[in-house]
């Protein structure tokens, strides 16, 4: 059974930065994409950032510059995303997913970024 648990949202000021991280178990493979997508109230679940077993990455037009992917597939694979110069759109609940028979996601953790 794979299960992803994402960690290290909270409450920031815009100019601030944050590091998300995303667990995987559940014997999934370090070759598989992982990925962050986030979700504000009333909006639709956007990609955010995805890094591929790889390390290819790719990011959504609203944060390149800004925030930075990364994977360690050291022991269980773990994936970053550094967030640097948050603005208060970033505010989202952010989730990571992997897929391999079937998408699986995390719980998702709250980012706030406050003006």
């Amino acid at each position: 059974q794979v299960q992803l648990v994402e960690s290290g949202g909270g409450l920031v000021q815009a100019g601030g930065s944050l590091r998300l991280s995303c667990s995987v178990s559940g014997g999934i493979s370090s070759i598989l994409p992982v990925g962050w997508y986030r979700q504000a109230p009333g909006k639709q679940r956007e990609m955010v950032a995805t890094i591929s077993g790889s390390g290819v990455t790719n990011y959504g037009d609203s944060v390149k510059g800004r925030f930075t992917i990364s994977r360690d597939n050291a022991k269980e694979v773990t994936v970053y995303l550094q967030m640097n110069s948050l603005k208060p759109e970033d505010t989202a609940v952010y989730y990571c997913n992997t897929v391999r028979d079937r998408i699986y996601w995390g719980q998702g953790t709250q980012v706030t970024v406050s003006s």
